[in-house]
Parts: structure tokens; sequence; C-alpha cells
């Protein structure tokens, strides 16, 4: 009797251990993406879906053609030549880009001084930086609103201290949505980065100090370069949800603001425009696979370097 293929087995036990994670990736990611898809190429009716065509099964080849013919790309032309759409994602763009890098210059120093801080500290300063997720998300942005409100903590500590002569417009304000976006991102920008800057090589920087270079310079040419992967790794990570953000600009931000999160939800339940909101939801994904890829590109090279 001939002994088994160890190739064959080898390739059996691999496919074994990749199965579980494509399937969770197709029943929760692929597949609601090709619902969503179907539904953008749709168009709005006053019915239950509210959305048209709908596919009879019942009807055979006939029904899957009468199907396809009536899917069409009229929501994108709308997202394409209606400036509104255009605004709210070129907003996005910029609430995320702008919280991004203040997370980047707020988070870097942050997260180096923890990685730096005796070991016996370092659990506890790592634990103080986790306790706002034991908190709600929303309970934690509407105490921003007590806090930025004409009335609120803020101006009432400017105004005692003498340094303002009125109370400041801050809540409702792009600058009252970028300090909630900050507050609210800064965890995932800051632990990214503290186990980056953990695991460096601690005799790097000392080779560097015995060859002169003093504390700052040893920060941005050993430091800093030997942590850009996880400075892009926590960039990105809060990229992403901020480009789809609805409760800080809706809560902090007033009427006003203007993010591709409002007009989803603005869409979906207020307009009930299913077609459309499906439409914005795509154009999202589609923007926030830009900077997935390049990320992926950037590691790649790293790795091949």
């Amino acid at each position: 009797m001939s002994a088994p293929d160890p190739g064959i087995s080898c390739g059996w036990r691999s496919w074994m251990v990749r199965l579980p994670p494509l399937l969770w990736l197709s029943a929760f990611f692929l597949v609601p993406f090709l619902i969503t898809l179907k539904i953008s190429l749709s168009d709005a009716a006053t019915a239950m879906p509210p959305y048209l065509p709908v596919l009879d099964w019942q009807a055979g080849l006939e029904g899957w053609s009468g199907f396809l013919e009536a899917l069409d790309f009229e929501n994108y032309a709308v997202l394409w030549f209606d400036t509104f759409y255009r605004d709210a994602a070129l907003s996005s763009l910029a609430y995320a880009g702008g919280a991004s890098l203040v997370l980047v210059l707020i988070g870097t120093p942050l997260a180096y001084a923890l990685a730096r801080a005796p070991t016996r500290w370092q659990t506890l300063l790592v634990a103080l930086v986790v306790v706002p997720f034991w908190t709600s998300f929303l309970i934690r942005v509407y105490a921003w609103i007590a806090i930025l409100k004409p009335e609120g903590l803020l101006n009432a500590g400017l105004l005692r201290l003498g340094l303002i002569a009125a109370p400041l417009e801050i809540l409702n304000t792009p600058a009252a949505v970028m300090i909630g976006l900050v507050y609210a991102y800064l965890p995932f920008m800051v632990l990214p980065l503290y186990a980056v800057m953990s695991r460096l090589d601690g005799t790097l920087r000392e080779a560097a100090a015995d060859l002169g270079a003093g504390p700052g310079r040893v920060f941005f040419t050993v430091t800093l370069p030997l942590a850009a992967p996880g400075i892009a790794a926590g960039a990105l990570l809060c990229f992403i949800p901020m480009i789809g953000e609805f409760i800080i600009p809706d809560l902090l931000g007033g009427s006003d603001t203007l993010m591709l999160g409002r007009v989803l939800w603005s869409e979906f339940f207020s307009n009930r425009d299913w077609p459309l909101a499906s439409a914005v939801a795509v154009l999202m994904l589609l923007i926030v696979i830009g900077p997935v890829v390049l990320f992926r590109d950037a590691g790649g090279g790293e790795a091949g370097r």
C-alpha cells in the first residue's frame, strides 16, 4: 500500500485553515456588499421593499432577464453630477484626513512616552488610555456637548481665568467636530503605536546617542522611521471609520455639517431612498479602499526590503 502524498495532505489542511475565515468574510462582507450593490442599481419605489426591481425566482430565465435589464447606474450619475454629494465626500475626506493628522501629532509622542515609561507604570498608563472604552460612545459625545456649549465647562473655566471676555461659540462648528473625532479615536491611534514602539530595539537609540545624536535627533532619525508602520496602521485605523462617522458630526457639528455618514442616514431614514443611500455606501467603500491598498503596497515594499 502506497503512503499518502504529503503534498495533498498539507494542501487539505491548508484549506481547512483558510475555510472558516473565507466563510466568515463571505457571509458578513461579500454577501451584504452584493446586496447593497444590487440595491444601488435599483430605483426607489413606494413599496416593500422600497426599491425596484425585485427578482421573481419563479419566473425562471425571463424573470432574470427582466431583472437584469431593469438595473441601471442612475444613482451613481446623481452622485457624480450633484455637487451636494461631491461636497459631502470632500468634506468627509477633509474631516477624516485632518483629524488623522492631528491624531498622529498627538498620538506619536504619547505612545512614545508610554513605551519609554518604567515597566511598572506601563500597564497603568495603557489602562488609562483604554478607560474611555468602558463608557458608552454616545454618552461620551453628549459629555462633550456639556463641555463645549456656550454655558459649558470650557467657557466657564476660560471666563473664570480671564482668558476670554465672552463665551466662545464652539459647539455646532467644524472645530467641535474635530475635537470630537480626535477625542473619540485617540486610543485607536495610541495603542498600535505603543505596540510598535514598545518592541523597538533600545540598542539602536543607544548607538545613535553614542555617535553624538541628541534626544531629538535620535527620535526623528531612529525611532520615528522604525515606528512608521505603526503610525500608518494607526492613522488608517482611525481614518476609515471617521469617513462614515455620523454621531459626532450630528451632535457636535449641527445641521450644517456635511459628511457622508449623515447623508447616508438621511437618505435611508428620512428620504427612504434606499437605492441612492446604497450608492452612497458603495462610494464610501471605494473611498476607503484607496488608503487600504496604498498601505498594503507600502507594507509589501517594506517586507521586500
